[in-house]
């Protein structure tokens, strides 16, 4: 039994009861010896059984009792890994060896790490010294400010030491590769058959083996050494094998034959020079990442007491009054204190047009400053910018795991040892059959050699990182990979009426007072926007807005109540007044105006009835302009096939009015804001896959119950909690467009698998010789040579990355505007 204690903060106790009940449940759970929780330190210090139970768990049960444990989340990346099985290596050790760690996942694409830690158990030190002892290193920066330098500089002296082996191992390799085929075909005279031209070919060979390909030995021995196995230990092993038996033929007496130290100096620098090309490719579907890293400017010019100074982005703080000269980049978030320009916000919603900034309008860090002076007040810096949280999101989403990976990554954990075996079988096969052991030991080489992991490793996290990438580049941020594929299999799209159809901005249009109520327009405004004040419904808030242009002194309510989905009601200078919708009140209340209530609600305007006692006083009616590029939008997602359904409060005349101008039949009136999450539901007996789409927030628990909450922001509202993919530009076009990259990326995915896995599935068995009995077939693939699949394997692994790559290039967004 490994036994493990360690001490956990504990957020949320309010009393010893708090303890003893943490205490009670996490030891009953299985795997833990010993609990203790305080009330007094506010933390429970936890013995377990770390083979039974793990800090994930432990964490999770504390968080499900309604305690929190504070926790630390590192995106960091790492270098030296390999291939899908170093990835899987490291996640192991840092899951389940490294105490203080709650949860780790390795993106072997990336090349990064995410990490939710303790920080008073574990620093991201410890964390890097563990990953070191596997041969990995952790990129851990003094200054999160220089993370983008530290990582590009590791990166780039990474790729020259790879390069540099490779040069020379292909120095050594070429001339010995011409001169043992120059022998083998005849090309050369009988000096080249003296026994000291093999003792020059061991001499060419040998630096190949042991420095270029020293590598290889090293990955293999820490893999090994960890109970894991990866691509390392196959290309170790097949080389090896060509090398070692070539040795053997010259060192001992007893055996002759023929060398083959130019197959195992090929294999070494064809896979070295594969892997240099993959790194290159591959370093390129993180592009969108290095590109939002490269807005953020380095410096800021700050105002003290009149002077202007130039600073490091660092160090500016919340309130600081900042300088943004014509065409500089804007450092962080904040408020235009003087001055006015236009601003290119492109980097944030993908819109080419420049926004007009006054005084008190936002700015957001990274955005172009383009033709005025301006003064900002800062707002959000470091962390919290929005630019900030756009690449903590994106990277985040890149990170995680998409369920369509799954498959691969349980190939990948038995891949190295199953090829393995089937080299062994391989070889024990055509030594039995033909007698021949040269014969039968080049078949196991050529079949150790091709197998490739890394293709499966990367099919998926490749693709996803494009994806989101492509997304980004447009305004369009998915949380979660998950989102990302699940959005291709979308089948319905439900969409919010107001913020997300309409502007979300209702503007009174008609004051129509009743003739025995001896009131005028002014009057009716003045009762409807006083009785208004209380409310933050968007309708209330657009009647105290109209009131308030005009100028109007307004009465505070008393006695106010909201009815969600009806109206409001109080008491204004001693008359108890309702305002709301027409249903809302007896048939008597309105008969007066309904063939007018009808004819307004036609033209798609909300019609509301303000009411004292039983009589009406008169109606007040709103309406929401439809957003320019609404009918666009919607036709588009139809045109894919998609069943479009609009959703309101609004009654079914209004509803239709609105639906007839965008293009929507299928409507849903009269929705209360409780009632649209039951809504999904309804739907979803009718669509496999549903969508919603809102404004993020007063419609949370529908976006939370649909299979992709799209959430509509307004560039600065990358923050929102609910929703699975948020677009930043606020335009309905990111939906259609958002569902063509995930589609795309769905499609890219399955094709990188279809690639590595006929790959495998193919290739593997003619390397294993299956083809040897069919002459119809080309010598060079019934005897494949392992250089060629020393070749082949290289270019698997490429194929996949460049054809992710291709949905960077992809024109997606003018296809949906076509």
């Amino acid at each position: 039994m490994a036994q493990t204690t360690v001490t956990l903060p504990v957020t949320g106790m309010s009393c010893t009861n708090c303890s003893a009940n943490i205490d009670k449940n996490l030891g009953a759970m299985d795997g833990i010896v010993a609990v203790a929780a305080s009330f007094a330190s506010e933390g429970v210090k936890i013995t377990f059984d770390s083979d039974r139970t793990g800090l994930k768990k432990i964490v999770k049960k504390i968080q499900d009792l309604g305690f929190d444990v504070p926790t630390a989340l590192a995106e960091v990346p790492v270098t030296g890994m390999s291939c899908a099985n170093c990835a899987a290596s490291i996640e192991r050790t840092l899951n389940q060896q490294t105490q203080g760690v709650v949860d780790a996942s390795v993106n072997f694409a990336s090349e990064r790490v995410s990490i939710r830690y303790i920080p008073s158990e574990v620093s991201l030190d410890d964390m890097g010294k563990k990953i070191k002892d596997l041969g990995f290193e952790l990129i851990i920066a003094d200054d999160e400010a220089d993370a983008a330098d530290v990582e590009e500089i590791a990166r780039n002296r990474e790729i020259r030491d790879q390069t540099r082996k490779f040069v020379i191992g292909a120095a050594f390799a070429l001339p010995l590769f011409l001169l043992s085929m120059s022998r083998d075909f005849g090309l050369t005279g009988a000096w080249s058959h003296a026994p000291w031209m093999n003792w020059l070919f061991l001499l060419l060979a040998t630096p190949v083996q042991f420095y270029t390909g020293w590598d290889y030995y090293v990955g293999a021995y820490k893999a090994l050494k960890n109970r894991s196995a990866n691509m390392d230990v196959l290309i170790a092993l097949g080389s090896s094998v060509a090398y070692f038996y070539s040795l053997a033929i010259l060192v001992v007496p007893v055996l002759t034959g023929h060398v083959y130290f130019e197959t195992a100096a090929v294999i070494i620098v064809l896979i070295k020079f594969g892997k240099l090309l993959e790194a290159r490719t591959k370093g390129k579907t993180g592009g969108a990442i290095k590109k939002l890293m490269g807005l953020a400017p380095r410096t800021a010019t700050r105002i003290e007491n009149g002077e202007k100074i130039e600073v490091s982005i660092a160090s500016v703080q919340e309130g600081d009054l900042l300088l943004i000269r014509p065409g500089e980049r804007i450092p962080v978030d904040g408020q235009v204190t003087e001055g006015r320009s236009s601003v290119d916000e492109s980097m944030l919603t993908g819109e080419p047009v420049p926004v007009e900034k006054h005084v008190e309008d936002m700015v957001t860090g990274g955005t172009v400053n383009n033709d005025g002076l301006l003064q900002i007040t800062a707002t959000r810096v470091g962390k919290d910018t929005v630019l900030a949280q756009i690449i903590r999101m994106v990277q985040e989403a890149q990170g995680s795991k998409a369920p369509i990976q799954a498959l691969a990554d349980r190939v990948a954990a038995v891949f190295v040892p199953a090829v393995i075996a089937i080299a062994l079988v391989t070889f024990g096969i055509w030594w039995m059959v033909t007698g021949e052991f040269v014969p039968s030991m080049i078949r196991m080489v050529a079949v150790l050699v091709i197998a490739c992991p890394c293709a499966l490793g990367l099919a998926t996290p490749t693709a996803i990182m494009a994806g989101t990438g492509k997304g980004a580049e447009n305004g369009i941020l998915f949380k979660r990979s998950q989102a990302l594929e699940t959005a291709a299999k979308l089948t319905t799209i439900v969409l919010d009426k107001t913020g997300t159809i309409t502007m979300g901005k209702p503007d009174v249009t008609d004051l129509i007072p009743a003739s025995e109520a001896s009131l005028s327009e002014e009057d009716l405004l003045v009762l409807a926007a006083s009785l208004e004040q209380g409310s933050e419904h968007p309708l209330g808030r657009a009647v105290v807005e109209h009131a308030r242009q005009k100028g109007l002194d307004l009465t505070d309510p008393k006695e106010f109540s909201s009815h969600s989905g009806d109206g409001v009601q109080g008491i204004i200078s001693g008359r108890s007044l309702r305002l709301g919708k027409p249903g809302w009140f007896d048939g008597q209340v309105t008969d007066a105006f309904d063939s007018r209530i009808r004819q307004l609600q036609d033209q798609g305007k909300t019609v509301m009835v303000l009411a004292e006692d039983d009589k009406a006083l008169g109606l007040v009616c709103v309406s929401d302009v439809v957003k320019p590029e609404s009918k666009q939008a919607i036709a588009a997602l139809q045109k894919e096939g998609l069943r479009v359904v609009m959703l309101t409060g609004d009654n079914a005349a209004t509803a239709r009015a609105i639906g007839a101008q965008v293009g929507v039949d299928d409507i849903a009136a009269d929705v209360r804001p409780g009632e649209k999450a039951d809504k999904i539901d309804e739907i979803r007996k009718t669509s496999r896959w549903v969508g919603m789409v809102g404004d993020g927030i007063n419609d949370a628990p529908a976006l939370a119950k649909a299979d992709v909450g799209f959430a509509i922001g307004t560039g600065t509202d990358v923050a929102i909690e609910t929703g699975d993919v948020i677009l930043s530009s606020g335009k309905l076009t990111g939906i259609p467009l958002a569902i063509a990259i995930s589609r795309r990326t769905i499609g890219t995915i399955r094709q990188n698998l279809f690639l590595a896995f006929i790959y495998n599935i193919v290739l593997i068995p003619v390397a294993a010789g299956v083809l040897a009995p069919f002459e119809m077939f080309p010598d060079f693939l019934r005897q494949l040579h392992p250089i060629l699949a020393a070749l082949a394997m290289a270019a698997s692994s490429i194929s996949v990355v460049s054809n992710s790559l291709r949905l960077y290039s992809a024109d997606i967004s003018r296809r949906q505007e076509g």
